[in-house]
């Protein structure tokens, strides 16, 4: 299919690019495109970031059939823009789609569509350090219905916001306290995608958390709650004794890029590394026996962040001593650096722009 450009004729003023909040702006463009039973994904196009317009009854409303991903682009010293696996999104969209009962999309298609539009938005790329443009595809039913069903359209569409740190307090290690009242989740739901409700959700006990003083919520299973799944905007590994460890992939965790991305480098570097099931009583174990190095949090949004402090009931673990740890500033160092072209791309991670 042939993707229609149509641009803007009135430019958005541009926010001043120094300490960006995440997600508040947005670039001129976006992309579009539609959706009809019997007719497929039609009508590809770029236009002018703006308004939609939906019918009171759209079934997206009512039903919260849609899906969504997260991924970033950068410019590098050299003027280049740089998407980091974008593949994978999309690939990891089309395993949220086909949960959600939504029709696949074409991920070559998708990667060309993002490309084209990052490049015609390409000003709107910040260039301080630790700002990107955070990329959000998403798709919501739009069928004119109340009724429990999938939907006959959709609408998918990708939009774009220059912003700044996920974290106001940046690479510094972040509070975070375990939830052992509600839960997000559990396996044979929506776990491992990435829907709009499991985020919903989350969201009072993100809520008493931030009155705690705490940056996230930490979940434990939706069964037992006992055993570490993740937090809120992340997912979560623990370095015990010399290992790296993060919850096993179960059906009720998302399947991370940075996750993944970083259990490849820690092989790759020879750093023992599992994925298994671990409970929320080995890790106050291990750190009661001084065992418990080193804790951080793995997504697109904060790309790597350092965990300081977890509270579990009234428990208060201090992690390395409230520091950095050196695993953590590695694998931060190195993603960060091959995503915007400081470092080598020795894992040939990055898709150019141009």
């Amino acid at each position: 299919m042939n993707i229609s450009i149509t641009k803007t004729t009135t430019p958005k003023a541009k926010p001043t690019m120094d300490n960006l909040p995440f997600g508040k702006y947005f670039s001129d463009h976006m992309f579009v495109m539609d959706y009809a039973e019997g007719k497929g994904w039609y009508d590809p196009r770029i236009v002018p970031y703006g308004p939609l317009e939906l019918e009171p009854s759209a079934m997206v409303f009512h039903y919260a059939q849609e899906i969504f991903e997260g991924l970033k682009a950068y410019k590098s010293k050299d003027g280049h823009v740089r998407l980091f696996r974008p593949y994978k999104n999309f690939e990891r969209m089309n395993v949220s789609a086909e949960r959600l009962a939504i029709p696949a999309l074409d991920v070559d298609f998708c990667v060309d569509a993002l490309k084209q539009l990052v490049e015609l938005d390409r000003d709107w790329i910040p260039e301080q350090e630790g700002a990107s443009l955070y990329i959000r595809p998403f798709i919501i039913a739009t069928d004119e219905y109340l009724g429990v069903r999938p939907s006959d359209t959709y609408k998918f569409l990708i939009i774009c916001s220059p912003s700044g740190l996920y974290y106001p307090e940046g690479l510094d290690p972040v509070k975070i306290y375990v939830e052992d009242k509600y839960v997000r989740t559990v396996r044979g739901a929506t776990g491992f995608t990435k829907t709009g409700g499991n985020y919903a959700s989350s969201i009072k006990a993100q809520v008493i958390a931030h009155e705690r003083g705490y940056s996230q919520v930490l979940w434990l299973d939706g069964v037992e709650q006992k055993y570490v799944e993740e937090v809120g905007s992340m997912n979560i590994f623990f370095k015990i004794d010399g290992e790296v460890v993060t919850p096993m992939l179960n059906g009720s965790i998302l399947s991370g890029i940075t996750r993944m991305s970083t259990i490849e480098l820690l092989k790759k570097w020879g750093v023992p590394v599992s994925e298994r099931r671990i409970s929320i009583q080995e890790i106050f174990d291990a750190y009661q026996a001084g065992k418990l190095e080193e804790c951080f949090g793995t997504g697109t949004a904060a790309i790597i962040s350092p965990v300081g402090e977890l509270r579990w009931e009234d428990h208060v673990m201090t992690i390395n001593d409230n520091q950095i740890g050196e695993i953590t500033q590695r694998v931060f160092d190195t993603i960060t650096g091959i995503q915007t072209g400081t470092m080598p791309d020795e894992m040939n991670w990055v898709v150019t722009v141009d």
